[in-house]
């Protein structure tokens, strides 16, 4: 017995994280991503609510800045409140088995995977820009003389392999998101093709449901016929 599949089945696998179902990961990954935008907005409300904590008292540009902090905290909690409601629909649709409650949060792991893909390629294509991001930062920043002083050719190659090392991540936990959905797909899919080969030949075999429902396994056999 063996059922039909397209050339990427080799890719696909149950299991995640060498320990756990993959649909248990989704919803683990879920619940993780669910409580980091919790926490953010949890954070920016906090915020709003103290407006000394976000606007540039003091400083003569802080007229100049306090409608765009405005509106970077009001485009902020917008987007905690998307990241929250699509992190929701995808432990949801893992834990009640539907497929296309993971969509948007598997779109936006592609979206995120590609903008530090894009981040890796601006550093790799112009790696002075590392040099002025980092003079732009504060001077109370952690470890920012430290940085400063670091060989230029050693700071790109090592946040270059940390990008590396955190695109790898991410692109497991989309495989896992992705076998996920295609689990629960293929699960609900009561049209799976299942052929047996026997003396070179091959049989369909109709889906669980058709079988069920035909009328012929309750038909009474035909009447005896002496020969």
């Amino acid at each position: 017995m063996k059922l039909l599949g397209s050339p990427w089945t080799r890719f696909y696998s149950n299991s995640c994280c060498l320990c756990c179902h993959v649909r248990t990961g989704t919803i683990i990954l879920g619940i993780w991503y669910l409580i980091l935008n919790a926490v953010v907005l949890l954070i920016i409300l906090s915020a709003l609510t103290d407006p000394g904590q976000y606007h540039l008292a003091g400083t003569e540009l802080s007229n100049d800045f306090e409608f765009m902090d405005d509106a970077n905290m009001c485009i902020a909690t917008a987007v905690s409140l998307l990241m929250i409601l699509i992190c929701a629909m995808a432990t949801y649709g893992a834990y009640k088995q539907h497929a296309a409650w993971i969509i948007p949060f598997f779109c936006y792991q592609i979206f995120d995977f590609a903008l530090n893909t894009l981040v890796a390629i601006s550093i790799l294509v112009y790696p002075n820009t590392v040099r002025d991001y980092l003079q732009q930062l504060p001077a109370n920043f952690p470890y920012k003389e430290e940085i400063m002083s670091m060989n230029s050719i050693c700071l790109i190659v090592i946040l270059l392999l940390c990008l590396s090392i955190t695109l790898a991540f991410k692109a497991y936990l989309i495989s896992c998101v992705w076998n996920c959905y295609r689990y629960i797909n293929n699960r609900n899919n009561s049209d799976v093709l299942v052929y047996i080969t026997t003396n070179d030949t091959a049989v369909l075999l109709p889906s669980y449901d058709n079988s069920a429902n035909d009328p012929g396994k309750d038909a009474p056999p035909p009447p005896y016929v002496a020969a």
